[in-house]
């Protein structure tokens, strides 16, 4: 292919000739000089952007046998050309080049592989694009017959286009997404991203990414048993979403520096947002659509934006009567008595290994096993409220098409009853359990009941049902004698393993250790460790420098022995035998972002309880913001950005699930530039004080941040962090505690946030062109950037919202921040 496209005085000439010829040519031309000059850049420049190779002409093909047949965009970014996966298998496609594992962005025959040997793409003469398979039967074909095609271009945005003798674009690959959204890629309602089925296989999956009839971009799962939408959140309307379904439009686009943006609104950037960056946007196999940065030096990709944070989100994603555990990353599971249907597919779910009965004729043959905090969302056949436990239960008993119930704790008894199992997934923070209806002679274990409250998960090392294996996490069955061969397994390995380990002590502190390993040691120990009670005595001076203190203990000031400044918490009263303190602190310990105070350790003797954390020297929020020392703009923005990420980690990313339950000022610590760190998260947890308690003086900090839910013993989720955060970014803004009572009218009491939200809302009903200006601090003098401030009111009044279900998450209102954060 030795295709080059040149323009001369605008006029445009198809060439087939080597450089001589063309210089040659050119010097014979009416444009002797001009095209002379140009044709010498083109063809001899080092930094030419001409390619050859990104042109094929109609009447050329690319042969499958040949590995050179390949059209590279000018700037080689992308490669297009024939695609291998296992022995023989080929797709014609569109790769990045750079990339280390030839990352596709699109295919043309995703589901017709072709074969790898006489297989070719061919540009007929009447204009046709077409794949055909060794038998010449033909695979795949674009719409551009009896048309004026002339040339088939790969672009340097990846866009595979087909033009005609006036470069008018007659037919692109943009218009046939496949499962990718490259940048500047318009996405419409006639587009769809569709995932791979995964697992080497590129054939079409079963999640996408599409415009819905409403308007409203959506995630699917559509499978062979049912079809779900799953994302965004399900139990909100278009506008609780944050969406709007009046524009009818339906385009979207991600741009060059990678920020996304649609007609219902949906708006999100990526976290590296910058110009010069490789991106794509793609759905994924497991059922997330995920925004991708290319690091062009190690050619591997990082994901800077996801739909889903919590995978087990997804519908679908283990088949039907699956379940999806966190283990501490997601996999598939069975519940009792059941297996998988596929060992090498979890897309096929697990099936019975029983025969059904009819409950209401033989409801002595039946019994129902407890699955903690496990649900299956949908295919309820009844729903009850206000009903005990053994109520709901016997509603599914005289059901012969029930085969579980879900029993929720939210006040009061709310029963459903399900006649199918999809959907299946486990949440330490769902406020309820499932209970699997068997015959009695299946033989199951007991499901373990989560350790914790409701506020955090279970540790990363637990698993939600004894007797699951670890491949598969379906058997249920098994006879006595492979224990006794697994238990004599077992042993004689812990022998061998005691006799290895004593083998290296005796090495190590006999003839002692290599000073590097030592250092290395040293390095280890100092990230997260047991202190001893004298240590920390020593350290802050038998605890002389008192920093603050709070409901939760007392801060001290400490200088370590490597002369590490660090914060010594000493913990009240507590109720946790030393294993579970010891366990929490180490999960607690495990927990790192930059926008969540460090904790590097912890000391455990006898009555003793204290936290060793990092030293943050700004001290905290409320000793900026309500006092004579005004911080400005710029660093209030900061804070209120830094500390919905902090939070944002907490709920949707840390694999513990933690809730803070005590955001206020007091508890968000600033460095040396203002980055605010938050602390004191997890210590509900370390303290026992139990999201349920009815003592509201042992969970609160400070009255007024406290969501409405605590008051009326409601089961906490992450939507009371949400609360806390927004009068803390109404705090921000106007630069006064919003939590004190005042009176008003008389002996009537009301909150100041109260107060406030009366105000705002009036002012900006009444259409008051100053109402902004009016709303943010007085001490800034006007300096203050008003799209911020406009956006963080309005976050901040949807926050303290006392519908909960109305309330954003922490992770949009992240997203929300930064879409304005260089305005």
């Amino acid at each position: 292919m030795n295709n080059s496209i040149i323009s001369c005085n605008t006029t445009f000439v198809v060439l087939k000739l080597n450089p001589t010829d063309m210089i040659s040519r050119a010097l014979t031309s009416s444009s002797t000089t001009l095209c002379l000059v140009f044709l010498i850049y083109l063809c001899f420049s080092p930094s030419s952007s001409g390619n050859p190779n990104n042109f094929l002409k109609r009447g050329s093909y690319l042969s499958v046998e040949d590995d050179s047949d390949l059209l590279i965009s000018s700037d080689n970014t992308f490669t297009c050309g024939f695609y291998g996966v296992g022995k023989n298998a080929y797709y014609f496609s569109i790769w990045f080049t750079s990339s280390k594992e030839k990352t596709v962005a699109w295919m043309a025959n995703r589901d017709k592989p072709v074969n790898g040997k006489g297989s070719k793409v061919s540009f007929l003469r009447d204009g046709a694009f077409v794949l055909t398979n060794v038998d010449g039967s033909i695979t795949w074909e674009t719409n551009t017959r009896t048309t004026d095609a002339q040339t088939a271009e790969l672009l340097d945005n990846g866009n595979l286009v087909l033009k005609d003798s006036s470069l008018k674009v007659l037919w692109q690959s943009f218009d046939f997404p496949s499962d990718t959204l490259l940048p500047h890629q318009h996405f419409t309602k006639s587009n769809k991203l569709t995932s791979r089925l995964g697992g080497g296989n590129y054939g079409t999956g079963y999640f996408s990414f599409f415009f819905d009839t409403d308007n409203v971009l959506r995630l699917i799962y559509d499978g062979p048993d049912i079809s779900n939408v799953y994302w965004p959140n399900v139990d909100f309307d278009a506008f609780g979403n944050g969406r709007t379904n009046f524009n009818s439009t339906r385009i979207a686009m991600l741009n060059g520096t990678g920020w996304f943006s649609s007609s219902d609104r949906l708006s999100f950037r990526a976290s590296d947002s910058s110009f010069g960056i490789k991106r794509r946007l793609t759905m994924d196999y497991d059922g997330n659509l995920r925004l991708y940065s290319l690091n062009m030096v190690s050619g591997l990709w990082t994901i800077t934006w996801e739909a889903v944070m919590q995978l087990c989100s997804v519908h679908g994603l283990c088949g039907r009567n699956g379940i999806c555990v966190y283990t501490p990353k997601p996999k598939c599971s069975c519940p009792p008595g059941y297996e998988m249907a596929d060992p090498s597919n979890w897309n096929k779910g697990c099936r019975p290994m029983f025969s059904r009965i009819c409950s209401l004729q033989y409801p002595q043959q039946v019994k129902f096993v407890k699955l903690p905090h496990v649900d299956f969302y949908g295919f309820d056949s009844s729903f009850s409220i206000g009903i005990s436990l053994e109520s709901c239960k016997k509603k599914c008993l005289e059901d012969c098409r029930c085969k579980a119930f879900s029993y929720r704790l939210t006040g009061e008894g709310r029963c459903f009853t399900k006649v199918e199992l999809f959907n299946g997934y486990t949440s330490p923070n769902f406020p309820g359990d499932l209970y699997l209806k068997l015959p009695m002679h299946i033989q199951t274990s007991e499901a373990i009941i989560l350790n914790g409250s409701n506020h955090t998960c279970k540790s990363n090392e637990s698993t939600m049902l004894i007797g699951l294996s670890s491949s598969s996490m379906s058997e249920t069955r098994g006879k006595s004698a492979r224990w006794v061969y697994l238990y004599s397994f077992a042993a004689v390995v812990g022998a061998i393993e005691m006799l290895f380990i004593g083998l290296c002590w005796w090495f190590l502190f006999r003839h002692g250790i290599p000073s590097t390993m030592e250092e290395g040691y040293r390095l280890l120990s100092h990230q997260f460790r047991k202190f001893s009670y004298m240590e920390l005595k020593k350290a802050t001076k038998n605890f002389e420098e008192e920093m603050g203190s709070g409901a939760s203990g007392i801060v001290f000031k400490g200088v370590l022995v490597d002369d590490r400044v660090v914060a010594v918490k000493k913990l009240g009263d507590s109720y946790l035998t030393e294993e579970v303190f010891w366990a929490e602190a180490n999960i607690i310990g495990k927990i790192n972002h930059m926008n969540l105070v460090r904790m590097l350790g912890f000391c455990l003797e006898h009555k003793h309880r204290l936290l060793v954390y990092e030293y943050v020297q700004n001290r905290s929020l409320d000793k900026h913001l309500f006092s004579g020392n005004v911080i400005g703009w710029k660093e209030r923005f900061k804070i209120a950005l830094g500390t919905a990420k902090g939070l944002a980690y907490l709920h949707h990313e840390c694999l513990e699930w933690v809730i803070h339950c005590d955001v206020k000022p007091e508890n968000i610590l600033l460095d040396g530039d203002f980055e605010p760190k938050i602390s004191d998260f997890g210590l509900a947890k370390l303290s026992q004080r139990d999201c349920n308690n009815n003592e509201m003086s042992r969970i609160r900090g400070t009255k007024g941040y406290i969501a409405p839910e605590w008051a009326l013993n409601l089961p906490v989720t992450a939507k009371v962090d949400v609360y806390s955060y927004g009068v803390v970014i109404l705090e921000l803004v106007k630069g006064i505690r919003l939590s004190h009572w005042v009176v008003q009218d008389g002996d009537e009491q009301e909150t100041e946030l109260t107060r406030f939200i009366k105000v705002v809302r009036g002012k900006m009903q009444g259409g008051e062109v100053a109402w902004v200006n009016d709303t943010v601090d007085t001490r800034l003098n006007g300096e203050f950037n008003l799209i911020q401030a406009e956006k963080m009111i309005e976050i901040g009044i949807c926050c303290v919202d006392e519908n909960r279900n109305k309330r954003p998450t922490m992770d949009s209102i992240v997203q929300a921040l930064l879409q304005c954060e260089d305005s």
